[in-house]
């Protein structure tokens, strides 16, 4: 089974309204991300970025990324998540990952059956992935350690509906084996 590690919103400036809740969760998470990209890389897994534009309609993935960087508090936290040449990156105006993108027409071009996700937030734009993804027939593992939250109740929430309805697999390994 062909996979692909799938690593969604991390490039963010956290300012918002949730932005120091999901900072926080990202510094305790960040260690597991960075592991899973790793191991990705290790395992030769396509890693895709895919990230919100956050209001910039320019299409200029490293440039939201050099911004991003420069942001006080982001920067030094999220520097090691880059992406490296041969990655892959997808700019979103929503929350799921496959709305209004190439995504899908990527992982088909990448022959890719399941999708491993990480990033944030879990309740939101994981969760929302995951179940967009079901629906075009992919199977999904959500690498829970690996996903920061704005509300760790709701994301333990979510992560429930992922697995009980969504019909996803919800692991601590950095890069499972079983399918979902």
């Amino acid at each position: 089974m062909k996979d692909a590690l799938l690593v969604i919103d991390v490039f963010n400036d956290f300012d918002h309204e949730d932005g120091d809740a999901l900072l926080a969760s990202f510094r305790q998470r960040v260690g597991a991300m960075i592991d899973a990209i790793a191991a990705a890389r290790a395992a030769e897994i396509p890693i895709v970025y895919v990230n919100d534009q956050r209001g910039r309609w320019d299409a200029d993935a490293p440039g939201l990324v050099r911004e991003t960087l420069s942001k006080e508090g982001a920067g030094g936290i999220l520097a090691p998540l880059v992406p490296q040449p041969g990655d892959f990156f997808v700019l979103k105006p929503r929350y799921s990952a496959f709305d209004y993108t190439p995504l899908v027409l990527l992982l088909q071009q990448l022959q890719v059956e399941r999708i491993l996700l990480i990033g944030a937030a879990t309740e939101g734009c994981i969760v929302q992935t995951g179940i967009d993804a079901r629906e075009l027939g992919l199977k999904v593992t959500v690498l829970a350690d690996a996903c920061a939250t704005n509300d760790p109740a709701l994301a333990e929430l979510a992560l429930r509906y992922a697995e009980a309805v969504g019909g996803m697999r919800i692991s601590g390994d950095l890069l499972p084996t079983a399918t979902a």
